[in-house]
Order: C-alpha cells, then sequence, then structure tokens
C-alpha cells in the first residue's frame, strides 16, 4: 500500500470521527418536527402565574429558550448574591430563568422548602447556603420530587413528555423540554452545557434519566 492511499485512509477515518464528534454534539442538526405536525397533543397549564396570555409550561420552555439564546458562557462559580453575572451560568441557571419568566421565584421556593423539609436534602448537609442551593442538582431533583409531578422515564412515551417538563440526569445534569420533536416525536431538551448545542436531541445517548417532571403551583 502507497503513502497516498494510507493518507486517503487516515483522512477519510479522521472525516468519519469528526462527522460522529459534531453529530454527537448538535452541531449536525436532527430535523425537527412540532407535535402538531405529527399528531400529538401538546399539554397545557391551566395557570398563567404572571397573567401574560401564555400558560405556564410554555412560558418555562420560552423562558429556558430565551436564556440559552443569550449564548451564556458555562461557568460554574459560587456568588455571594445567589444569581450568576449576565452571560454565564450552568445547566440549573437556565432552570431559575425559565420560572422566572413565568412568574415563580424558584430561588425562594427552594430556600422555602429547605427551611420546611431540611431532612430531604441529603446535598444540603443541615447547613442550608441562600446563594447555592437552588443551584444545585441535587436540591433541585429533591424539590421537584416533592413539589411537582413524577412522569414517566420512558422516552418512547412521547406524547407523555411535554413543553415545559423538567428533566433530570443522574444528579448532575437538568434540562427543560422543549417544542421540538424528531420525526419519531421524540422530544428535544434545553439545556446550559459546555459542548452540546443549547436546544438538541440528546434523549437518546442518555442511560441515566433520573426525573422527569411538570410543575403545579400549589398556592
Amino acid at each position: 500500500m502507497n503513502k497516498k492511499r494510507i493518507l486517503f485512509l487516515i483522512i477519510i477515518v479522521f472525516a468519519v470521527i469528526l462527522l460522529y464528534i459534531f453529530k454527537y454534539f448538535g452541531y449536525i442538526p436532527t430535523k425537527s418536527y412540532s407535535s402538531e405536525e405529527l399528531g400529538i397533543k401538546d399539554i397545557k397549564s391551566d395557570i398563567d402565574k404572571d397573567k401574560d396570555g401564555i400558560d405556564d409550561y410554555t412560558d418555562i420552555m420560552l423562558g429556558a429558550r430565551e436564556y440559552v439564546m443569550t449564548k451564556p458562557k458555562y461557568k460554574s462559580a459560587y456568588y455571594k448574591d445567589g444569581y450568576p453575572p449576565k452571560g454565564e451560568g450552568v445547566c440549573t441557571d437556565v432552570i431559575w430563568y425559565a420560572f422566572k419568566k413565568a412568574g415563580y421565584d424558584l430561588k425562594d421556593l427552594v430556600d422555602y422548602d429547605i427551611k420546611n423539609n431540611i431532612k430531604e436534602y441529603y446535598r444540603v448537609e443541615g447547613n442550608p447556603d441562600p446563594n447555592i442551593d437552588f443551584r444545585r442538582v441535587p436540591n433541585l431533583l429533591v424539590f421537584f420530587r416533592m413539589n411537582a409531578l413524577s412522569l414517566t422515564k420512558d422516552i418512547t412515551k412521547v406524547d407523555q413528555w411535554q413543553p415545559g417538563d423538567i428533566i433530570t440526569f443522574s444528579d448532575s445534569h437538568i434540562g427543560i423540554v422543549s417544542d421540538k420533536r424528531t420525526k419519531n416525536g421524540e422530544v428535544f431538551i434545553i439545556h446550559q452545557s459546555k459542548f452540546e448545542k443549547k436546544e438538541v436531541y440528546a434523549m437518546y445517548r442518555y442511560n441515566d434519566i433520573s426525573g422527569h417532571f411538570r410543575w403545579i403551583n400549589k398556592k
């Protein structure tokens, strides 16, 4: 085998690997469809907390999308006042921002729940810190288990995954379900990640879904 042929094969292998990496992280987009196009009924909330004419579930989803469209830099840090400065943040910042756009102060809700159920919050270890507790996935996982509807973790039950739902992966990542779907009806997620596109079909590679929740306003 001559050198030119070897070089050609190396280039081909490298190109395939690069293509796979781009596809894996969502930089080669998956064609998306709406629920209506696929004959799937979107569930709407009966509540419009901020009275903007948009139901809570849709508001949460749109808020998540608004956050990631600002293209924040992924940066994990502790902030004295709790909130990161504009332009930086982690996956949990998508969640409080999305809830804020729907009219909810997630920080206050989480702080209140920790105060009243501190034994349930294993990550807090009996020492609440309002500057960071609401930005930790383990705490949000406990919070939503106690304060939201817990739903299926089976991604093939496509009609049960709805825009504005919250999804957690293990106790290390969290995102919001998009209104975009694959041709098979599986949902995209909106999240803040170091490497991936911010609104992407990534469910197929996660086998560690720890929670799927739908917000309910108990007050």
